[in-house]
């Protein structure tokens, strides 16, 4: 039986192949999925179900970026959490800019399934990232 921490290894994995159907299957329906206070998608939080999180966090990172990735660099498991470090990338289309920004995510699993998630990165990095021009970009900064 995997562990937590290989369950989580193996649905970054999936991201990674841009397989976010696997990814979003993984989540228990009534997941609550949490972005960082001030990043461009935390207007929507929290995202509650596997919809949400695909419609208002995964479909606009892809869209608004090209290449986006996430890379985790280190997974820390304590019974039903894991925590991941690492770092995200990609380019933003509209501005150009490329993203390198750290991240902390924090992952609540039960009997196999994402419960919550809470995410945590380099607010300022994305706002630069996003602005297009002064005042053109409508996310809290």
């Amino acid at each position: 039986m995997q562990s937590n921490r290989e369950h989580m290894q193996s649905l970054y994995d999936a991201f990674a192949r841009g397989d976010a159907a696997a990814v979003l299957g993984a989540f228990d329906p009534g997941i609550i999925w949490n972005q960082a206070e001030s990043s461009p998608y935390a207007a929507g939080n929290p995202y509650v179900g596997p919809q949400q999180v695909g419609e208002g966090v995964f479909a606009r990172l892809g869209s608004e970026y090209e290449g986006f990735t996430v890379r985790p660099e280190t997974l820390l498991q304590d019974g039903d959490v894991v925590v991941a470090l690492g770092r995200y990338g990609g380019t933003f289309r509209a501005t150009g800019r490329g993203l390198d920004a750290q991240f902390v995510h924090v992952w609540t699993l039960r009997d196999g399934r994402v419960m919550r998630f809470q995410q945590y990165t380099d607010t300022a990095q994305h706002a630069r990232v996003t602005d297009v021009a002064a005042g053109a970009v409508t996310a809290p900064v």
